[in-house]
């Protein structure tokens, strides 16, 4: 195997890798949406119009086992849970931004 075959390879699995996160529906609306800040669940689910509370619920979950979404809660009373995104999460950010720039251009209507 060539030095260009296992780089293919590496690149397929990093892609992979990273599609079982973020090709999971509502995952990047969810991440774009902490993109201006830390939210509330009820902020949240009011930004991702359509998300159900038990989706929501297991994809911030899904988010942060990857280790692109923080939880926090602080004590009240009330006691207030937010959500925000981890360096890591932000890093997402411009490749966000590029690929709804690329549907935009290339998918058309379709992209609406």
């Amino acid at each position: 195997m060539s030095g260009t075959d296992e780089g293919r390879q590496v690149c397929d699995a990093a892609v992979t890798l990273a599609f079982s996160v973020l090709g999971k529906r509502w995952n990047g609306m969810i991440v774009s949406s902490l993109g201006g800040g830390p939210m509330t669940f009820v902020s949240l689910r009011r930004a991702v119009d359509g998300i159900s509370d038990t989706v929501l619920s297991d994809r911030l979950a899904e988010l942060a086992d990857a280790g692109l979404v923080a939880r926090t809660v602080e004590a009240g009373p009330p006691v207030t849970v937010s959500y925000a995104l981890t360096p890591a999460g932000e890093g997402l950010l411009p490749i966000l931004n590029q690929l709804g720039q690329w549907a935009s251009a290339n998918l058309g209507e379709r992209a609406h």
